[in-house]
């Protein structure tokens, strides 16, 4: 039987798109200041940060851990039984064999809007500054729709600091301003038509990450992870999430501005801030 190129040019056509829509839909800031708002998750609107676990560099790939959903994962297994061999060698090599975690958060990039949500990953520096600046009174929940607040994102390449890693200086702005104006429904269907996070990194079984880290750890055997890692996420489309070294954080926030000096973007009365909450009341909802 003939094989059927039209379906195997179908597959290649789609799998390209998949990828470049993951390249797409994960954000990475670019040398210099830019300015994101973080929007709630529609997935779960209560919290927006979401935590995944990573498996990087096994044969330059890149795999969704289980341990993310405190499911069983294999290579976790191994490297908790490396750990108790009571060589240190052993403990080392298992400690570098844990996943690493990387938090992502649905964001808007101001000026790109257009574009639709997409998704800001970063380490647990960024994580916890931004966290603590959330717990500070004055500045509260920074992701509200109504009330929220953009962050400007500085970002230097290691060439720029003259060290071996980047640097992210993160500034949450004073005024509190509407993520997207209620009027404008293009805008409000970008909120409404978030892509799920999962659907970008795709989690193999058990058995399927099994082989892979059997294909990893005996490469003599002539297994490869191309014939056993169905879903695995490409590491092109993970480039801009791989956290190869934790870049350092620089992190300010801005003095509360006062009752009399407003400026325009700030909610301009009670009343409207009001009736933009209502707007947003029903978001995800409807």
């Amino acid at each position: 039987m003939a094989i059927d190129l039209s379906k195997i040019k179908s597959r290649l056509n789609a799998l390209e798109n998949k990828n470049s829509n993951k390249t797409q839909l994960i954000w990475k800031p670019k040398p210099g200041k830019q300015v994101v708002r973080i929007v709630p998750y529609k997935y779960e609107p209560s919290n927006p940060f979401i935590e995944l676990k990573f498996h990087y560099n096994i044969n330059n790939k890149t795999y969704l851990s289980p341990d993310s959903f405190n499911r069983p994962d294999p290579i976790v297994e191994f490297s908790n039984r490396l750990k108790k061999t009571g060589s240190k060698e052993d403990w080392r090599t298992g400690r570098n064999m844990e996943p690493k975690m990387r938090t992502f958060v649905p964001i808007l990039v101001r000026g790109e809007e257009e574009e639709g949500v997409r998704f800001w990953g970063f380490g647990k520096q960024v994580y916890q500054e931004i966290l603590s600046i959330m717990a500070d009174p004055d500045y509260g929940d920074i992701t509200d729709l109504s009330n929220g607040r953009d962050i400007v994102v500085e970002f230097k390449t290691a060439d720029e600091t003259g060290k071996n890693f980047p640097e992210t200086a993160i500034r949450v702005k004073p005024n509190s301003t509407v993520a997207v104006d209620p009027k404008n429904s293009e805008l409000v269907d970008s909120l409404k038509s978030q892509t799920n996070i999962l659907d970008l990194f795709p989690e193999l079984s058990y058995d399927e990450l099994k082989n892979v880290m059997n294909a990893w750890l005996h490469p003599e055997d002539g297994q490869t992870t191309e014939t056993v890692a169905s879903g695995v996420v490409d590491e092109e489309a993970t480039q801009p999430v791989t956290p190869t070294v934790d870049s350092e954080v620089q992190t300010s926030v801005e003095p509360k501005p006062k009752a009399t000096n407003k400026s325009p973007t700030t909610s301009a009365s009670k009343s409207n801030t009001d009736d933009l909450t209502k707007a947003f009341d029903n978001l995800f909802n409807s």
